[in-house]
């Protein structure tokens, strides 16, 4: 009876050893044929637009808003009182230095001036008659036919008529002068503005708002303002030769005029912190207007042979700037670079990129070191056309 257990036993183990070892081949047979079966699983590659980075020069550009100002401003007022007689001028109108622009009444100027002549001539001959009649006392004096106290008489006298004739030129100077008033001329050449006063009225020397306003237009100047950190820079260009400025129109679009900074004020703005200059302009198409406003731009300087990137490939990060750059393999390699400076939309690369590199320029951000890039082309693989001002 024990054998027969015995006998149990080991059909039982057996089976159990036969089980096993067919599970084992089993799981074998899945591992082996079941991997080999399913395809292997790829990282695939991240699409991004790339280009060539354009060796060229960069110019560095300033801006500001400013506002056209005329170099002269004159307010015309009148010197004499009286009545407007007539106005020589049409509003709008371009004039000369010396042009005539209003008459007022010369009659009672006139008036004064005769006075005064006949003043003058009736002292200048009574200032002869008394030299004359010192001459001869003088002479009789000297021979004892008149006392001396007739001389001192008539010296006085002549003394007296002598002030007498200058007070008389004096008044006759004023008089002509008063009449020349009554003709008003432009002191400066330049566009007459609107009319204040119409003929016939009564004007007075005391009137705020004066004949008319006539305004320098060429050349003409811009006052513009830049913040005080760049003022060190400004000063040091500016120290090798007048700096160019374009004046636009305010939004930027369209351009107006070129010129040259003249001035940089003597003192920062504290409420803004801005720095102002002026800038001159030829103006001779009056292409600026006084009181506009325009976007002015400072020609800084100009880097020369500079490596240049969109503004839009450089990233930033712990360790600073840096771009992806199109590694041989088409892997994306990050490549830190150091950048100058960014003028419409282009960056310049100082250091750590070459002109004959690739820049991945869009699709960066879903980048990274190592992973495999699906190239598109940019439109045109030369980045950046010229920068304008």
């Amino acid at each position: 009876m024990n054998r027969a257990f015995s006998n149990i036993r080991k059909r039982r183990v057996a089976i159990a050893v036969i089980g096993f070892l067919l599970g084992a081949a089993f799981l074998a047979f899945w591992l082996t044929q079941g991997r080999t079966s399913q395809p292997a699983v790829s990282t695939p590659a991240v699409p991004a637009t790339v280009g060539t980075p354009t060796l060229r020069d960069l110019p560095i550009w300033l801006y500001g808003i400013g506002t056209v100002q005329p170099l002269n401003v004159v307010n015309i007022k009148v010197r004499v009182d009286g009545a407007l007689l007539r106005v020589n001028f049409v509003e709008g109108q371009e004039v000369k230095p010396g042009d005539v622009l209003a008459q007022i009444d010369p009659r009672p100027f006139q008036a004064q001036l005769k006075q005064a002549q006949a003043n003058l001539r009736k002292d200048q001959a009574q200032l002869a008659n008394s030299q004359l009649e010192l001459t001869r006392y003088t002479s009789l004096a000297e021979l004892g036919a008149a006392p001396s106290q007739n001389v001192d008489t008539w010296k006085a006298e002549v003394s007296s008529l002598t002030a007498a004739v200058l007070a008389d030129q004096a008044m006759v100077d004023t008089a002509a002068l008063q009449l020349e008033f009554t003709t008003v001329t432009s002191p400066i050449a330049g566009r007459v503005g609107l009319r204040q006063v119409d003929p016939g009225s009564i004007v007075h020397t005391t009137d705020a708002n004066g004949l008319v306003t006539i305004a320098q237009m060429h050349p003409i100047a811009v006052i513009f303002s830049l913040p005080q950190d760049e003022i060190g820079e400004i000063l040091a260009q500016q120290a090798l030769g007048k700096l160019p400025v374009a004046a636009y129109t305010r939004d930027g679009t369209r351009h107006l005029a070129d010129g040259k900074l003249e001035v940089v004020d003597n003192q920062v703005d504290q409420s803004s912190g801005q720095i102002r200059l002026k800038a001159s302009f030829a103006n001779n198409d009056r292409a600026l207007w006084p009181g506009e406003f325009v976007s002015a731009r400072l020609l800084l300087r100009t880097e020369r042979n500079a490596v240049v990137v969109p503004a839009q490939a450089v990233m930033t990060g712990a360790n600073g700037t840096y771009l992806y750059v199109l590694a041989p393999d088409g892997t994306a390699e990050s490549r830190p670079v150091k950048v100058g400076p960014t003028v419409e939309g282009l960056a310049a690369i100082l250091s750590g990129l070459t002109p004959a590199e690739t820049v991945v320029l869009e699709g960066q951000a879903r980048l990274s070191p190592g992973a495999k890039v699906e190239v598109r082309r940019a439109s045109s693989e030369a980045i950046g056309a010229q920068a304008t001002p």
